[in-house]
């Protein structure tokens, strides 16, 4: 019997959720969420706030259980988390006692590597998100965006095949949010790493994607997949790229 070809990262398969509490009504998020990752693909989860985004990423991620529907990463399903897929939230969740570099290196730490390893490992991520001189530094002594950069140097150092982000430069200055996309177009173009990035602002998902999926408002399901041809670096003045934006603007669902 021939083995099928996966052509395909990460399969999204009709994924419901829905909350049930007794003596209340049930509290449907996602409806039948279906869409595919290909592999080293820079793909945008792109939809209003409140709609069910970091629910379906946690369902993604293996931390979340659907209540119907399945995710298959490279043709297996995800039961429980697994250590081809790393995370960064908006709220890094820096331990404060420690060091930029005792932060970094906590994931290989705990995987038992030896000591020299993983602060070569940690060190390599902290020069190439543009953290050197900063490794004997703790939280308080960084800004927001310099404690994302750690965040996003920490999920790397565990080598993971795939990189989740939930909106991680949501709560940053205008400023500091442009830096941080260049910054992870720069570590994805380096490392080849699969990313799924989930925001709810139409200029990031444009300037960042290779395709985006748009969710509708709760309970979420796919509206539409938007393949995203233009060259990069980006240019958010382009004629293509304000058509392309202005399009998505009135295919989307507002906030609720």
């Amino acid at each position: 019997m021939s083995m099928a070809v996966i052509t395909s990262k990460f399969q999204i398969e009709k994924i419901c959720k829905l909350y049930r509490e007794k003596g209340k009504p049930d509290f449907e998020v996602l409806r039948e969420v279906s869409f595919d990752i290909k592999e080293h693909e820079f793909l945008v989860l792109l939809g209003p706030g409140l709609c069910g985004k970091s629910v379906l990423l946690n369902i993604v991620a293996g931390l979340e259980q659907a209540s119907s529907g399945r995710v298959l990463l490279d043709g297996e399903e995800v039961i429980g988390s697994s250590k081809k897929i790393s995370m960064v939230f908006q709220k890094t969740g820096l331990l404060p006692w420690k060091t930029v570099l005792e932060n970094v290196e906590i994931g290989p730490k705990y995987a038992g590597e030896p000591k020299e390893k993983r602060r070569k490992t940690a060190q390599k991520y902290i020069d190439l998100v543009g953290l050197e001189h900063f490794e004997n530094a703790y939280p308080k002594q960084l800004s927001g965006g310099m404690k994302q950069r750690v965040g996003i140097a920490r999920a790397y150092a565990t080598d993971p095949e795939v990189l989740i982000l939930d909106e991680p430069f949501g709560a940053l200055d205008a400023q500091t949010r442009y830096s941080m996309e260049d910054e992870i177009l720069k570590l994805w173009s380096a490392e080849k790493k699969t990313i799924l990035f989930v925001t709810n602002n139409i200029e990031e998902a444009l300037y960042l994607g290779d395709r985006i999926v748009l969710l509708s408002k709760r309970p979420a399901r796919v509206k539409q997949v938007y393949e995203v041809t233009l060259p990069r670096p980006r240019d958010m003045l382009d004629e293509t790229f304000l058509k392309l934006r202005e399009e998505i603007s009135g295919n989307m669902d507002l906030a609720l």
